[in-house]
């Protein structure tokens, strides 16, 4: 899967000039939490909540609410924004981009092509469009887990017992954990009664559990 097919496309930016107020009243109206920042053409920063609220009225205690709405309104996003922004192309690979995000730490990676903002894909979008399918978080069925079954033959054995059942895999992934000793094949099925389904695979001499999604 690449970041083409996770991120959003209609990407929402503001020049450097912008002011923190109006930057928090576009981020509000979007329901967003970061934005890039771009003058001309060019990708220049990125301003985040987080950010805005650390510039906030709580760290400007000292002035009355007048002097901070004239502040917040005078203050730009310049002077606080991100200036190195973490990008990736569009053919980036899924695993690519969360590898680097969790390297550089940032929550969301901006996605250049040409040079020219294409979109955005955030730590979020990583999980609901493709961990989450991964994992058939909110699909329906049932889930069970194979025990120490990991390698290529097992692993081939297994879905061979569930196809001769009749039963439909929804998705399927391997748990490699060393520390934990588990090597372990998860298998979600269509099914909400997974017994058949042990049954085969028990008959096969793994050991099978139904776990709970």
């Amino acid at each position: 899967m690449l970041v083409s097919d996770v991120m959003s496309k209609n990407v929402v930016t503001i020049p450097s000039h912008t002011s923190l107020s109006d930057a928090r009243r576009i981020m509000d109206a979007h329901k967003f939490r970061r934005l890039p920042i771009v003058d001309g053409n060019k990708l220049v920063g990125i301003i985040t909540k987080d950010t805005l609220d650390r510039t906030g009225p709580s760290q400007l205690t000292t002035f009355s609410v007048h002097e901070l709405s004239y502040l917040l309104n005078r203050i730009t996003v310049e002077k606080v924004m991100r200036k190195e922004v973490v990008t990736v192309s569009p053919d980036t690979t899924a695993e690519k981009a969360v590898a680097l995000a969790q390297t550089k730490k940032v929550g969301a990676l901006v996605v250049l092509q040409d040079h020219k903002i294409v979109g955005i894909v955030t730590t979020n979008d990583f999980f609901y469009k493709v961990l989450n399918h991964i994992l058939g978080i909110g699909m329906s069925g049932s889930r069970i887990v194979v025990c120490n079954c990991y390698r290529g033959r097992d692993v081939e054995k297994v879905i061979a017992a569930i196809n001769r059942a009749g039963i439909e895999i929804t998705t399927l992934f391997t748990i490699d954990m060393p520390e934990a000793k588990k090597h372990d094949l998860v298998v979600h099925l269509e099914v909400e009664d997974c017994s058949p389904a042990i049954q085969a695979i028990e008959q096969l001499g793994y050991e099978v559990c139904e776990r709970e999604r």
